[in-house]
């Protein structure tokens, strides 16, 4: 009961912050214009975005976005939605021309380089090129956008007629960590809008936050707790249906407490693997195995294993932007939650992609042996050393294409390589 009324106290609250920031809203978009996922706070409830928009407004001093981070809600689109034919099993033939060029890139054929690369350009032929597509890597948070689609799939289950009814469930539904979140290094924002203050700091079993907002967490700055939590509810959307909208924790818990682990491990891989077998992905291509932190995995340990291949991946990508997964406003929903308004990393950093819209994840898993002479350090492993980038990218000129970079660089760290692959790249699409 008390977790309860402290989840509607907090809705209460949110709502009530929602109505003190729309004055300031109007005034704001009468002078200027919107840059999502910034003007979709009344949308999502989701808190960061109401601190963008008072730094874009000047209200709060901070670097504003880069002009690539500034799009609107409403100008976001699926790019593939006329696409002739249903089948994801394969991909075009790879485009001699645009192959040649790729393979120019890699002249001492190194293996442990794998990409997918897809030019959906409106207007133009499909142009793809690939090299090792089919090459298994650990995929790290790339895997969270199994679980995103794994959300998607069961809130339509829940609310199969409407789409306005999940993602109200999405803003007005809050859950508590727990020891799911623990323990990950990466911080996220705390804002509160009515006294301006931004806290970052890692997550805690007592934090609380809306559903939105922990899959933003998830995917704008990778939080491995954020994951977990999103991943535990969205195997309790499988488990309670319809009922889950007014699921208590204790019931929760509850259920976590009385069902056999092996029930729990089927669930949990089934919930985020069924989606992409739907999609055409077969399980050697992409899935996922375990859950992303210490805590999780004592209550649901990992089952099966995980990988992830740029063939697998951009078949993810192309369902996407054809509106195939769940449905096409999920698959909108989704493009718009991986849009870059925060600090772009690896792969997104390059120059060339300042002013383009980016849609991404990125993800790493290193790990380290003893070894005379070398030294371990993050990102640089010497036993393994994955580091994988997917990207939509979305130039202001129509230039529009799709790539998943996937590298197992032992020790250093990959992150200048894909930054250069990344203009490189970009230059061999639009040049």
């Amino acid at each position: 009961m008390k977790t309860l009324l402290k989840d509607c106290l907090q809705a209460k609250k949110v709502i009530r912050l929602q109505k003190l920031v729309f004055i300031f809203m109007m005034l704001f978009f009468a002078e200027s214009v919107g840059a999502y996922p910034i003007d979709g706070f009344f949308l999502t409830g989701i808190r960061r975005l109401v601190r963008l928009q008072l730094v874009l407004s000047g209200d709060i001093k901070d670097t504003k976005p880069i002009e690539g981070a500034r799009k609107s809600i409403n100008d976001i689109h699926l790019q593939l939605l006329n696409a002739k034919g249903d089948s994801l099993a394969t991909l075009p033939t790879p485009d001699p021309e645009l192959q040649k060029k790729l393979n120019v890139m890699f002249p001492n054929l190194d293996e442990s380089y794998s990409l997918t690369l897809l030019d959906i350009t409106p207007g133009k032929k499909l142009r793809y090129a690939c090299r090792q597509e089919t090459r298994g890597f650990q995929p790290g948070s790339v895997g969270k956008l199994a679980v995103l689609s794994g959300l998607f799939t069961e809130l339509q289950r829940i609310y199969p007629e409407s789409f306005e009814k999940r993602q109200d469930l999405l803003k007005t539904k809050f859950v508590r960590a727990g020891r799911w979140a623990i323990s990950d290094v990466h911080t996220v924002p705390f804002f509160d809008p009515e006294t301006k203050v931004l806290v970052k700091r890692t997550v805690k079993e007592e934090d609380v936050f809306s559903l939105y907002e922990w899959v933003d967490h998830m995917v704008s700055v990778s939080n491995n707790g954020a994951a977990s939590v999103v991943w535990r509810e969205v195997l309790l959307m499988r488990q309670f249906g319809k009922n889950y909208p007014g699921l208590t924790e204790e019931q929760a818990n509850e259920f976590f407490k009385t069902t056999t682990r092996a029930t729990l491990q089927n669930m949990a891989v089934a919930v985020v693997n069924e989606p992409l077998l739907q999609l055409g992905i077969t399980k050697e291509e992409w899935r996922l195995g375990s859950m992303f932190t210490h805590g999780a995995k004592s209550i649901i340990p990992g089952i099966g294993g995980s990988i992830g291949t740029p063939l697998g991946l951009m078949k993810f990508l192309t369902a996407l932007e054809r509106g195939k997964i769940v449905d096409e406003k999920s698959s909108l929903e989704m493009k718009r939650l991986l849009y870059m308004t925060d600090r772009r990393i690896r792969y997104g950093t390059s120059p060339r992609l300042v002013n383009a819209a980016l849609y991404f994840k990125s993800g790493s898993l290193y790990k380290c042996k003893p070894e005379e002479g070398y030294e371990c350090k993050k990102y640089a492993g010497n036993v393994e050393n994955y580091m994988n980038s997917v990207a939509i990218v979305e130039h202001p000129d129509g230039t529009v294409y799709l790539v998943v970079l996937m590298s197992n660089v032992l020790r250093k760290n990959s992150n200048i390589d894909h930054q250069t692959l990344a203009t490189r790249i970009d230059d061999l699409i639009r040049k």
